[in-house]
């Protein structure tokens, strides 16, 4: 499948099969996926405790529970918890050094002792302020949506959830202090079309866009746009004509209780 089919055909897929099972391979592709993506300084700062439904004890499971989440994280096979290390940072040193020798930093005679006597003094000087919310989290977010384009691509359904208990879910995970909690990821078989009602509402290209300076929209050519909804790039804006009989239809299948949004 190409990318940006991939990329098009993501929604938040919120409606899962509680009753498969996602084989474990696929989730260590999603992470495979993580790893390797970009970071700052190459700190790797994300790190994930990924949880099974059907294998994980009681008290774990509990410890997931959030009203905002809701049903999501009770109906779905596999939810991974992706927090930030803010204590990799501390090993900056040693990661330049790292990308010093595979030829990613640096070049000409020198690079070495530059590197040992201007560079990770910079970086020593700024290590406490770097642990802090900012860069960190941006370059997380990218590992996380690698991972998620991956789950995608092997036809796995997954949402992201926000959640204002992330201080209680690191406690009760045993994640280590040093560390912040930045979402919760549902994962499973979609239940629901993968359209999921139709492309989302979004605010156009020219208001988030700009050239050169602020104000200034950035030109949205029409030929693009045309290409990339040949590629399958958008889908029809929702809610498609049958969203609201497909929604009350998993509300009955999944025994969902009330309006379902929590």
């Amino acid at each position: 499948m190409q990318l940006r089919q991939v990329i098009g055909n993501r929604r938040s897929i919120r409606f899962l099969r509680p009753y498969k099972p996602v084989e474990p391979e696929k989730i260590q592709r999603m992470l495979e996926a993580a790893r390797i993506a970009s970071h700052w300084g190459n700190v790797q700062s994300l790190r994930a405790v990924v949880v099974f439904r059907d294998s994980a004890d009681k008290e774990t499971l509990e410890a997931l529970m959030a009203p905002i989440a809701g049903f999501q994280i009770r109906r779905a096979p596999v939810v991974i918890v992706w927090y930030v290390e803010t204590a990799a940072v501390d090993d900056q040193s040693d990661r330049l050094r790292e990308l010093l020798k595979a030829g990613a930093l640096g070049f000409g005679e020198g690079k070495e002792e530059e590197l040992e006597t201007k560079l990770i003094p910079v970086f020593e000087g700024i290590l406490e302020s770097m642990k802090q919310p900012g860069m960190n989290e941006i370059d997380c977010g990218q590992g996380i949506a690698q991972a998620t384009l991956m789950a995608y691509e092997m036809g796995l359904g997954c949402c992201c959830l926000g959640t204002p208990f992330t201080e209680k879910i690191r406690e009760n995970l045993g994640l280590p202090e040093t560390s912040r909690v930045l979402l919760l990821q549902t994962v499973g078989y979609p239940a629901e079309d993968p359209q999921a009602g139709g492309q989302r509402p979004r605010l156009p290209f020219e208001q988030l866009f700009h050239m050169n300076k602020f104000g200034k929209a950035f030109p949205r050519v029409q030929e693009v746009v045309d290409e990339l909804e040949r590629d399958g790039m958008f889908q029809a804006p929702g809610p498609l004509p049958y969203r609201e009989e497909e929604l009350d239809f998993l509300q009955r299948a999944l025994d969902i209780k009330g309006h379902g949004l929590l």
